[in-house]
């Protein structure tokens, strides 16, 4: 079939923005989709129009019905960052539809400011939860930020202040590219409730100020990172996990019997577009898990309130599977390693002498590594240090054939 729909960005330009061939697409259309912006940036012509629905799927089976005619769809500059072409081509196949971009947001920013684009992080809050600028934030970071509208760059402001990074610039850039183009610019914790214009692009220099917390990327967050109720692999043990469960991009993880989470979130920081599933059957525990994604930026970490094994049915196929808690209930390990495909990692903890059996007795049907983990920390005994040991725990680390 031939390129029957056709995703073109648009710049503050309008229609004079665009190439002779994406203007001859728009005028040959007999569907044309967009926002009521980009829609009005385009003469009346023989097109049926169409904006946005919600939620957006109501949209793209609308165009799937339209399949074998002349379709245009309008993004914002580059719709295949953080843009509609990436819904559509999941559902499109590539021979059936072309892409014609534009300059994105990203890269008129970075013009406008001098930074370069590789070494600044490109995100989008545009739809999604403010607790993602958690964990982008860090000394030196320079970060570009795509808005819902006039209201966030403030938001944005007050969280970089409550975080300790309260002199930080903060940049709000109107209108690029187009005739009413502007910049607003304060320190993040002099931005006040000062409004900008609603299409805005945020540009962030994270300046740390004394006493802030410094969370690197580096799977071993202090043990006080997180809240818990004293169920929490520490600090070197949870490394040493995520060590052998190797965050990948895009990689799901089982964190099972998930405490308070930590393992799954340090799991989805340590690679951007990882994710994870927490499964944990405490209510207090699933509270404690939902405060510690939100503070250290993984808001996207799902949560399966119930036990295992049966909370497992139904869930998306891993690619790792962390076992912390359970590792003695009759034939959770065994569902989780059948529950991974051919390449998938399991890593399972005990600290118990029945835990430890369990895993001593499944190695030989995974084929695993089984190391012992002990940890001792120098704390004060009155005017000296002593060597405190933490409880042992005993590994079993697994690659699925």
């Amino acid at each position: 079939m031939s390129r029957w729909l056709s995703v073109i960005g648009l710049t503050e330009r309008g229609l004079a923005g665009l190439s002779a061939e994406a203007r001859q697409l728009i005028d040959q259309a007999e569907l044309l989709i967009g926002g009521e912006r980009h829609l009005a940036l385009v003469p009346a012509g023989k097109a049926e129009r169409r904006s946005w629905a919600s939620p957006l799927r109501l949209t793209v089976e609308e165009i799937l019905r339209w399949r074998g005619r002349p379709v245009v769809v309008l993004a914002s500059g580059d719709p295949m960052w953080f843009g509609v072409g990436v819904t559509l081509a999941r559902h499109v196949a590539r021979e059936e539809m072309r892409i014609l971009p534009q300059v994105s947001a990203f890269t008129l920013a970075a013009a406008r400011l001098g930074w370069s684009l590789a070494d600044t992080d490109c995100l989008t809050l545009h739809g999604r939860p403010l607790e993602l600028l958690n964990g982008a934030v860090f000394p030196g970071a320079r970060l570009l930020l795509l808005t819902d509208d006039g209201a966030a760059p403030a938001l944005i402001a007050r969280r970089l202040t409550e975080l300790g990074y309260g002199s930080s610039r903060v940049m709000a850039l109107e209108h690029m590219d187009g005739p009413t183009e502007a910049a607003v610019e304060h320190a993040a914790a002099e931005w006040g409730q000062r409004r900008t214009a609603d299409l805005n692009t945020v540009a962030v220099e994270c300046r740390a100020e004394p006493g802030a917390a410094v969370r690197a990327r580096v799977p071993g967050l202090p043990d006080d990172a997180f809240q818990h109720d004293g169920q929490l692999t520490k600090r070197e043990i949870r490394a040493a996990a995520l060590a052998k469960l190797v965050p990948l991009p895009g990689a799901l993880l089982w964190d099972v019997g998930a405490g308070c989470g930590s393992i799954a979130i340090e799991w989805m920081r340590a690679a951007r577009g990882s994710r994870a599933i927490a499964i944990e059957s405490e209510p207090e525990r699933v509270t404690l898990i939902e405060m510690n994604r939100r503070a250290l930026g993984t808001p996207k970490l799902a949560i399966v309130a119930g036990e295992a094994p049966a909370a497992l049915d139904g869930l998306a196929q891993p690619d790792a599977v962390f076992l912390g808690g359970g590792v003695a209930t009759a034939g959770l390990i065994e569902r989780c390693w059948e529950a991974l495909p051919s390449g998938g990692r399991l890593v399972a903890h005990a600290v118990t002498v029945e835990s430890e059996t369990r895993l001593a007795g499944f190695r030989a049907a995974c084929n695993g590594d089984l190391t012992r983990i002990s940890v001792q920390r120098a704390e004060p005994i009155g005017p000296h240090l002593a060597w405190r040991p933490l409880r042992p725990v005993t590994q079993l680390a697994a690659v699925k054939p």
